[in-house]
């Protein structure tokens, strides 16, 4: 069942600013590491991740946890030991299989505002965003420093592939045809498909099978503005809104899909976030005209990010 993104039980821990990031929130996943033959190392450090991550490094505070092997969208928050969030415009980023080995691949993460700027009130101003490739499954180390930030501020973390797939549908999979509420099966009640304090009705319009079935690209995202824990659904939904302003004129469709039975989280999940199998939330999910999968993207996005994403979907 779903719960807020594992970093965002972290993240309370930021907004109440009462203790160290680094003890806040864990996957409880398999802690076995990946096998002898993950990729050869490519970061051209030639030192060990423990050696460049130096002798007090703090916890990254995780935005996102449900990987599977190959390429992965990490997201996640850096805070200094006073609890206070880094966000410089980018951080540099190492991954290994293990604290002693050599990082296989360094990238750049990038900070991507949360929401849309101007318009949403986010609990957090941004998020840092990298891909990386976790090529099968185990538990790998990551090292973020961010560039201009306070030195030697470097935190930690890791990531965890399991080795049985399970949770959300996976990238290169088909899209589950699940019959989401619209405002035609509703008779057009806004306030029973979406939670949002003002719902834009062209999210509601088109269910995830009745896109399936008209072979259209389309994106969905299951979040619940409302009672969303992390609170950053709200921002999310704001995100999926205004691409879908932008991108109107084209071929993808844009549905919202809410997370409680009834928009009641006392009557537990509804059925369609457990035919997606959600194992969080909010979860966007982009598919082809085909039916399959092409991205998915985990917790908090930017404009930017999405859109791109979308734009991808339709080249």
């Amino acid at each position: 069942m779903p719960r807020p993104p594992l970093g965002l039980s972290a993240l309370s821990c930021v907004l109440s600013a009462s203790l160290l990031l680094a003890g806040c929130g864990s996957s409880g996943r398999s802690s076995s590491s990946p096998a002898q033959r993950a990729p050869a190392a490519s970061a051209g450090t030639g030192r060990s991740l423990q050696s460049l991550a130096g002798t007090s490094p703090i916890g990254i505070v995780p935005g996102t946890e449900d990987y599977q092997p190959g390429r992965n969208r990490v997201s996640f928050l850096l805070v200094d030991p006073k609890s206070r969030a880094i966000s410089t415009p980018t951080a540099r980023v190492w991954v290994a299989t293990s604290l002693t080995s050599v990082p296989y691949e360094q990238t750049v993460a990038r900070s991507e505002p949360v929401g849309v700027p101007g318009e949403t009130k986010a609990p957090i101003g941004s998020i840092y965003v990298a891909h990386v490739n976790l090529p099968q499954p185990g538990k790998y180390w990551l090292l973020a420093v961010p560039d201009g930030g306070p030195e030697p501020l470097r935190a930690l973390g890791n990531l965890v592939v399991p080795r049985t797939a399970s949770g959300a549908p996976r990238v290169g999979s088909r899209a589950i045809a699940s019959r989401t509420p619209t405002l035609a099966s509703t008779g057009g009640k806004l306030s029973a498909l979406s939670t949002a304090a003002h719902p834009d009705p062209r999210l509601y319009r088109i269910s995830i099978a009745q896109a399936l079935a008209a072979h259209l690209p389309f994106v969905v995202t299951f979040a619940t503005p409302r009672f969303c824990t992390s609170r950053i659904c709200g921002p999310t939904v704001d995100v999926l809104d205004a691409v879908a302003r932008k991108l109107a004129a084209t071929a993808v469709r844009f549905i919202h899909v809410e997370i409680y039975t009834d928009n009641d989280p006392a009557k537990g999940f509804n059925r369609w976030v457990t035919e997606w199998r959600l194992p969080t939330e909010p979860y966007t999910f982009l598919v082809d005209r085909r039916g399959v999968i092409r991205d998915r993207i985990e917790g908090a996005m930017s404009v930017s990010e999405f859109e791109a994403a979308v734009r991808t979907l339709l080249a």
